[in-house]
């Protein structure tokens, strides 16, 4: 399989990364132990998840998605065979990044996810109030120490990104090695104002939101579709005449390849330039299978430049 460097890390991963927000959401804990061994069987490592997945289901405690894949880690015992990533400040909390609330907030998502160190460890969300250097001598420490490998933004403006590496530079802290932006046929403009820095500063990028809330597979081809999903809602808003453009590209496109609209989909992002990998979710095993079998399919560069200009 392609494996790929994520920015000037050490670390290398495959071209897809299974999100871990619908764990104690829409899966439960032997359905996420199903999902998991699914995925590390299927050949892939990285998995993503946050202090505050899901924490807006009522009734669940503290970061409940790393809660279970802790539970699994320690079930399977093969944490040196997984990349862990999570995220601090995901309450876009002013103060978030300070260093009290990173030092708190890791030794919090450690005892979760039952190890002693994350793989990658991304600031969730900008904190206005707090400079790049005060979040950045945070991690320095962490990273010393070994319970961070790797640090990373998401949902960072590039110039966010340049002040903060800049000042990782002159303070001789570490920078932020791999970034995570919404990214998908649909959504483009965020990932697209990074790409000319993501590639000029050999930064790795792992996309979110990669099948638009699930739009992307096809799913939801009318209003009536919405209701039939926990995460229908999330999608409706992209059921308008580029939506409508992109489903029939993913369709031709499909259908040339026998595969799904959310195989191509993943089939186009991994074959952008700039992205390291897409995070994508999985409800089910056959999910999985369905996530593995788009990240290795190889479109024609008339597919790609098709799907390109529908979602334009």
């Amino acid at each position: 399989m392609d494996r790929r460097p994520l920015g000037r890390s050490e670390l290398v991963i495959e071209p897809l990364v299974l999100g871990g927000n619908v764990f104690g959401w829409t899966v439960d804990e032997q359905q996420g132990f199903d999902i998991l061994d699914a995925y590390v069987e299927a050949g892939f490592t990285a998995i993503d998840t946050a202090e505050g997945y899901p924490n807006w289901v009522p009734g669940n405690p503290p970061g409940m998605s790393e809660t279970i894949i802790g539970k699994w880690l320690k079930a399977r015992g093969n944490r040196a065979d997984v990349h862990i990533f999570t995220k601090v400040n995901s309450a876009k909390t002013p103060g978030g990044l300070k260093a009290d609330s990173i030092r708190e907030a890791i030794d919090a998502s450690l005892k979760r996810l039952q190890t002693d160190y994350i793989d990658l460890y991304f600031s969730h969300w900008p904190d206005e109030t707090t400079e790049h250097e005060e979040t950045l001598g945070a991690y320095d420490p962490l990273v010393r120490s070994g319970k961070v490998r790797v640090i990373g933004a998401s949902n960072y403006t590039t110039q966010m990104v340049k002040e903060a590496n800049e000042t990782a530079v002159i303070k001789s802290l570490p920078r932020y090695e791999v970034l995570q932006p919404r990214y998908n046929l649909y959504d483009r403009a965020e990932f697209d104002a990074l790409r000319d820095l993501v590639i000029e500063d050999d930064i790795g990028t792992v996309v979110y939101y990669s099948l638009a809330a699930g739009f992307l597979t096809g799913k939801y081809r009318s209003k009536a579709d919405f209701g039939k999903s926990p995460r229908g809602g999330g999608a409706e808003k992209y059921l308008d005449a580029k939506g409508e453009k992109i489903l029939a590209a993913l369709d031709k496109v499909a259908k040339a390849n026998d595969a799904t609209p959310a195989e191509v989909s993943l089939a186009w992002l991994v074959a952008q330039p700039g992205v390291t990998a897409p995070i994508a979710s999985a409800t089910s095993v056959e999910q999985v299978k369905s996530l593995a079998k788009g990240v290795r399919l190889k479109l024609s560069d008339e597919d790609v430049e098709l799907l390109t200009a529908a979602g334009k």
